[in-house]
């Protein structure tokens, strides 16, 4: 009540520089309707692969030399036929995609119920659970887990043909991989901390 008869109070000029920048809000749709296209890029590269191995499993050449050249590791010879390890990091390569896309709906779902506008999802059936609590600081940590995830798929793929690397990239992945772990576990303390921070000023 308060906030509205201060706005009301407010000298005409104000009031339009405030409802101005309020909307230059709208100016992130575009960015979010960016990411929607690089998630319809992710959906059709996930076919491409997606085919290709079942065109490679079923006989097909030209679909084997393109998974061949796909799990081929730079500087070291090319497989040269289909094993359970050469399917294994192609289906990786498939969860990767998926974790990636599911980082995107996130960013784009998220970042638009919060920093743009509401989606009135509430009672719909499809609603996802977390986007009826979902703020900035619920975001990030979701956003660290999800990145946590894709980060792991990267290090076990590297693990699989850890005989084609040598020391110092294996430790370096795995160093890269415990940071992201340790920022994700950082961001999630601080947002319980300033949770507990605002129940306690709420309480008083």
């Amino acid at each position: 009540m308060e906030n509205k008869d201060t706005l009301k109070n407010s000298p005409p000029n104000r009031i339009y520089v405030a409802r101005f920048l309020f909307f230059t809000r709208w100016l992130q749709l575009p960015l979010y309707l960016g990411l929607v296209l690089a998630q319809c890029v992710y959906v059709f590269h996930f076919w491409i692969e997606l085919s290709d191995l079942i065109g490679a499993v079923m006989g097909n050449q030209t679909s084997l030399q393109h998974i061949l050249d796909v799990v081929a590791i730079e500087g070291t010879s090319k497989p040269d036929k289909l094993t359970e390890t050469t399917i294994m990091l192609v289906v990786l390569g498939l969860i990767d995609v998926v974790m990636i896309s599911n980082l995107l709906i996130m960013v784009i779902i998220g970042g638009y119920e919060t920093f743009v506008s509401r989606m009135n999802l509430e009672g719909h059936p499809d609603q996802p659970e977390w986007l009826s609590h979902v703020n900035a600081s619920v975001l990030k940590v979701k956003l660290a887990t999800a990145i946590i995830g894709i980060s792991s798929i990267h290090l076990l793929k590297t693990f699989i043909n850890a005989s084609a690397y040598d020391a110092k990239t294996l430790i370096a992945q795995t160093g890269i991989h415990l940071a992201f772990l340790l920022s994700a576990i950082a961001i999630a303390y601080c947002d319980r901390l300033l949770t507990q921070s605002s129940q306690q000023s709420g309480d008083h």
